[in-house]
């Protein structure tokens, strides 16, 4: 009798670990689904509202071969979304099925029901950690990503109506601010936020740590928040420049010598726009850029992506929306919601969770405590994006749509001035560019598209968009960025700051 209660009770616990599971499952459907529907939504309202006014104002016979395009587009992108769930969900249920198979002897023998209870009670536990722990991590990793400027007020160096100037100070033991070395300022992306470049200062991944580590006399200039800070809505492209100007004329003052400009990703596209306009003549006289996309028109993802899209509907207006004061901005979830929308085949809602399933299953051989790293991409792809100025979408959508000439004039104009990559090898400016092995955002063709004009020392790093930020920050990496790594001697930004800092002051 005691054995029957006792099976009895242990096919319960099977059943009820069962239902909690797709209690779970069905409440992480809802979660991912939610982060991609909420910008699909902002999308459709935005359109929605544009159109009414456009529609009315187009040749019908352009507005059916628009929607008929787009209807294509958006049933290609189902179908793109359709095949990449079909085959993550092949792989998922491959594994379970291994593993119920595995259990299934066992409870065959137990007729107790024990085997069953403790497959299903493992598969719950997955499930529970994806729909709740993994969240909860993400949640925490907050006071450990990013600058954190806001305890640090003796940080602020200067400002304008627009950006402020933050001094990174070392967060190495022992290390302090060698104010004699060059000093770099660096530019961080718009759209990525800039606190991917402080991504884990404690763990020693931290892009501007890395140099700010080294001794380094390291800035980086951080934009206003938007909503707050009318100057910034309405921000010219001149504008950006001027600052980027005043800022580093306060450095050479403050240093006694000429600094280096570093951008990332946007940021970098930007450094070099303002080098171009000859505004930092006498001011900065190296550069590095790091995944910087100077030819969007070369991409086979974004490039391709914006290129499919009927031309009627390319129209930055579709990405706007309107302040209560009257000013207009780009949407920065809608523009991070774009690059998902790009790969949705890797990336949509279900393929990521499915993903993050396989990644925090204990039964296959995963550590319980979910790894910082993890948790800090997250926590910046989920809370990093910002609203942006139209002009700088303007330069980047310009980019993408229109290439770089043949005789060198990017398709982009500041103080109605066209500018012109070869104007670098006029001032003799060393360039180190850096880019991604396997980065799908910034493609390497994209971020080699100035070597047609102009000379530069190239340094590739393995992996993504953001590994320089993040897993090649660490000191003790293959690609350290203070190191020469690789069979082509390649050196990373920070050693090649350093050496330049090996040069005569220029007082």
């Amino acid at each position: 009798m005691n054995d029957f209660y006792s099976g009895l009770f242990n096919w319960n616990r099977a059943l009820a670990a069962q239902m909690s599971s797709y209690r779970f499952l069905t409440e992480g459907v809802y979660q991912y689904n939610s982060e991609f529907i909420n910008p699909l939504m902002t999308a459709a309202t935005l359109f929605y509202q544009l159109e009414a006014g456009k529609v009315l104002q187009r040749d019908p016979l352009e507005s059916a071969d628009g929607y008929a395009r787009l209807l294509a587009f958006n049933n290609d992108l189902m179908s793109r979304y359709g095949s990449g769930c079909m085959e993550i969900m092949s792989t998922f249920l491959q594994k379970e099925i291994e593993g119920f198979l595995s259990a299934w002897p066992t409870m065959l023998q137990e007729v107790d029901g024990e085997g069953a209870a403790a497959f299903f009670e493992k598969q719950e536990e997955t499930f529970r950690r994806v729909v709740r722990d993994y969240p909860r991590a993400i949640r925490d990793i907050e006071g450990e990503f990013g600058f954190h400027f806001e305890n640090h007020p003796q940080s602020l160096v200067g400002e304008t109506d627009r950006f402020e100037l933050r001094q990174i100070t070392p967060t190495a033991e022992g290390v302090e601010t060698d104010d004699r070395l060059k000093p770099i300022l660096i530019i961080p992306p718009f759209v990525l936020g800039a606190n991917i470049l402080a991504f884990l200062p404690q763990q020693q991944k931290s892009y501007a740590h890395t140099f700010a580590n080294k001794g380094i006399p390291t800035y980086i200039r951080l934009m206003k928040d938007i909503h707050s800070t009318p100057a910034v809505q309405t921000m010219s492209m001149e504008n950006d420049v001027e600052d980027i100007r005043f800022f580093s004329k306060k450095l050479l003052e403050k240093h006694g010598r000429r600094i280096t400009l570093n951008g990332y990703c946007q940021g970098g596209f930007s450094s070099v726009c303002a080098l171009l306009t000859g505004r930092l003549d006498g001011l900065v006289d190296a550069l590095i850029t790091c995944v910087a996309p100077m030819d969007g028109t070369r991409s086979q993802g974004l490039g391709d992506f914006l290129r499919d899209l009927p031309p009627v509907f390319n129209d930055l207006d579709y990405g706007t929306k309107t302040l209560a004061n009257g000013n207009r901005i780009a949407d920065g979830n809608l523009m991070g919601w774009i690059y998902k929308l790009k790969s949705i085949e890797n990336s949509g809602p279900l393929l990521a969770m499915f993903r993050d399933i396989m990644m925090l299953d204990p039964r296959q051989g995963r550590p319980k405590e979910i790894n910082k790293t993890v948790a800090a991409l997250n926590y910046w792809l989920q809370n990093e994006r910002s609203d942006l100025p139209l002009a700088v979408t303007e330069m980047s959508f310009a980019s993408y749509n229109h290439p770089i000439t043949e005789d060198g004039t990017l398709p982009v104009s500041i103080f109605g001035k066209k500018l012109n990559f070869k104007a670098l090898r006029e001032k003799n400016i060393p360039w180190l560019l850096c880019y991604g092995e396997s980065d799908d955002l910034v493609e390497k063709e994209v971020a080699l598209a100035p070597l047609d004009h102009v000379e530069a020392e190239v340094t590739p790093f393995p992996k993504g968009h953001v590994a320089i930020a993040t897993s090649w920050s660490h000191p003790d990496s293959a690609c350290a960025l203070d190191s020469i790594f690789g069979k082509g001697n390649y050196r990373g930004p920070v050693r090649f700051h350093l050496d330049l800092s090996d040069t005569p002051v220029d007082r």
